[in-house]
């Protein structure tokens, strides 16, 4: 029998994804071993997640080594040198299996990542979007996103903000100067690197007076772009600026108590 257009519309979705599933079996969104549904961790890589939960510094959104029983604790890093942005939230350490699926979604064009990623992220950052007005995602210099064709920002933002009610504005955050790669640059070369490579376009700050913005990325680093793009926000009119990402790093020595 040929199975027409007409035909297939008239099979249960259920058994399409029945026969989906048999030729293409579900894998392991991070290593592609094999697991039970799709676009999930297989046990093994969700053993080495290394998920970011309270307690935690609630200005940076690292943790802390001990439960200190009292909440609302700051760091000493938050302390001594407190960002630009209110608040930051990642869903893991950006090392092992986070490193990877970042790295599959930005450099092996894994763009079908977006949405396991981002859904991580609703969850970790729930407590942001509630009091979201706006998000943002950090924008990419037009030539990179030229190049790479999409901007993994945008991607995971417009999945983390699925459902919650929070618009996604892209268009109010602009990178106005190349700035070199930040891999391999100290913190404070990084700093300087993006001095002035953020702008508010005139035409964007009416909408943004007075909002609450949630500011989206991939990896939060030493924090020197998410400073660099909410300095940008705020003075662009935005009330307030948190941060929202999917990985952070966390030196243990520094950040943590």
């Amino acid at each position: 029998m040929v199975i027409t257009p007409h035909r297939l519309a008239r099979v249960p979705g259920v058994v399409i994804r029945g026969v989906v599933g048999l030729v293409y079996p579900p894998s392991c969104i991070a290593c592609g071993a094999a697991t039970a549904v799709p676009h999930a961790l297989c046990a093994a890589c969700w053993h080495e997640m290394r998920f970011i939960e309270r307690p935690y510094c609630e200005r940076l959104g690292t943790p802390f080594s001990v439960d200190l029983g009292s909440p609302g604790l700051l760091s000493p890093a938050a302390l001594a040198d407190p960002p630009v942005y209110q608040r930051a939230r990642a869903v893991a350490r950006y090392d092992a299996t986070a490193r990877r699926l970042v790295q599959r979604l930005k450099y092996e064009d894994r763009l079908d990542l977006a949405g396991a990623m981002g859904a991580m992220m609703a969850r970790a950052g729930a407590e942001l979007l509630a009091e979201a007005d706006l998000a943002v995602p950090v924008p990419l210099w037009r030539w990179r996103l030229w190049r790479r064709r999409f901007n993994q920002a945008a991607l995971l933002a417009r999945t983390a903000t699925r459902g919650s009610g929070v618009p996604m504005a892209p268009e109010l955050l602009a990178r106005v100067r190349r700035t070199r790669q930040q891999v391999g640059l100290t913190r404070a070369a990084r700093a300087e690197n993006l001095q002035g490579a953020f702008r508010v376009p005139d035409a964007a700050r009416p909408r943004l007076l007075g909002k609450r913005v949630l500011l989206v990325d991939d990896v939060l680093t030493t924090g020197a772009t998410a400073n660099a793009a909410a300095r940008a926000l705020l003075r662009g009119g935005a009330a307030a600026v948190d941060v929202l990402v999917f990985a952070r790093v966390v030196s243990d020595g520094r950040d943590v108590v």
